[in-house]
């Protein structure tokens, strides 16, 4: 148990709870660094083959924490570059981890909640779920996580969602490639379970090659990841810092419309 993550481990599967749920476990520099940390623990650990990555309580993430996206509204253009590089190296911790990773997506996931999930190997959600892309509302744009997302839900969706950032459920989001599986929530568990059991069935060697051989034919790799990131940090950084990303994440902290609401 860390202040930020609850971790337990059982049958060689290390399960990563987000433990903020009274924020409906929305990241922080804290939660952040814990969690990347934890995931490259897993990933060094040989007594470890799987991660299983939740929420505690009835969110899975809201994405940014609202203290957190205040701190960034005043902070430099560097600052403001820094943070999203801490971000976008937990995102390619957890998409290139060594082992199969599987998303029990218990609740809603907003903005950097689904980039997580869009990291993970295999998804699986409740139907209750709620899911959206909001950063156009800010006056920004999802930078850290759009390789991952693109990457799962393809780039004709991915444009539709970034540029309408609007909410969509657990069937919408199965049926585009988000999730793999959407199920009541009291089959969760029984749900996670049995693509766990399937994949105890193979060879940790073989499935890491696998994971990394299905990136590699499509072009995928950290060396290149790593380079987009810098990009994308770049980006959403100077994006916080214009007049439009101010505005916006002004409005959402004020809880206003922003100007071009209004004015529309």
């Amino acid at each position: 148990m860390t202040d930020a993550l609850h971790i337990t481990s059982r049958k060689g599967i290390c399960e990563i709870r987000l433990n903020r749920p009274s924020v409906h476990n929305a990241f922080d520099d804290a939660l952040i660094a814990e969690l990347t940390r934890a995931l490259e623990s897993a990933g060094r650990d040989a007594s470890v083959w799987g991660v299983v990555l939740s929420g505690e309580g009835s969110t899975f993430s809201a994405g940014a924490d609202l203290n957190w996206m205040r701190a960034m509204a005043s902070a430099s253009e560097e600052e403001n570059r820094q943070d999203s590089l801490r971000l976008a190296y937990l995102m390619r911790t957890l998409n290139f981890l060594p082992k199969p990773t599987l998303a029990r997506v218990n609740g809603s996931a907003y903005g950097g909640g689904i980039g997580l999930v869009a990291c993970c190997d295999i998804a699986i959600g409740v139907e209750s779920a709620k899911f959206s892309l909001s950063e156009a509302k800010l006056g920004l744009v999802p930078a850290v996580i759009s390789p991952y997302v693109i990457a799962a839900i393809g780039l004709r969706q991915a444009r539709r969602l970034f540029v309408s950032a609007e909410i969509f459920d657990a069937h919408e989001a199965m049926r585009i490639g988000l999730l793999h599986h959407c199920v009541d929530a009291g089959a969760l568990d029984e749900a996670v379970d049995r693509n766990l059991h399937f994949l105890r069935k193979c060879g940790p060697r073989a499935q890491a090659e696998a994971k990394q051989l299905a990136m590699r034919v499509c072009g995928i790799n950290p060396e290149d990841a790593a380079l987009q990131d810098a990009a994308n940090a770049d980006l959403i950084a100077r994006l916080r810092v214009s007049d439009e990303g101010q505005e916006g994440l002004t409005a959402f902290l004020d809880k206003r419309p922003p100007r071009w609401v209004s004015q529309g």
